[in-house]
């Protein structure tokens, strides 16, 4: 997927190209040299939308993996003496 950027200036000149070039990918519009704003198809933008989830489902187990047995080591804390030098 090829990645297009314009200048706002050559957008506002050339918007019709421009947003034919989105349907081959994004399309990154800088305003003075930086990227500023991203034109894409809307078809795009729901894909791109629908890949949201929230950090619970992102952490989530699966579900074929639920049977896995977790033991962590437990941890041996011992006190030590101070050395005040």
């Amino acid at each position: 997927m090829p990645i297009t950027t314009v200048s706002s200036r050559a957008f506002n000149q050339a918007a019709s190209e421009i947003k034919r070039a989105a349907s081959n990918g994004p399309v990154f519009i800088t305003d003075r040299g930086r990227p500023a704003h991203v034109l894409m198809t809307f078809e795009d933008y729901q894909r791109l939308a629908q890949q949201r989830r929230s950090i619970a489902a992102a952490l989530a187990m699966p579900v074929e993996g639920a049977d896995i047995d977790f033991v962590p080591p437990r941890a041996k804390i011992e006190a030590r003496e101070v050395d005040l030098t």
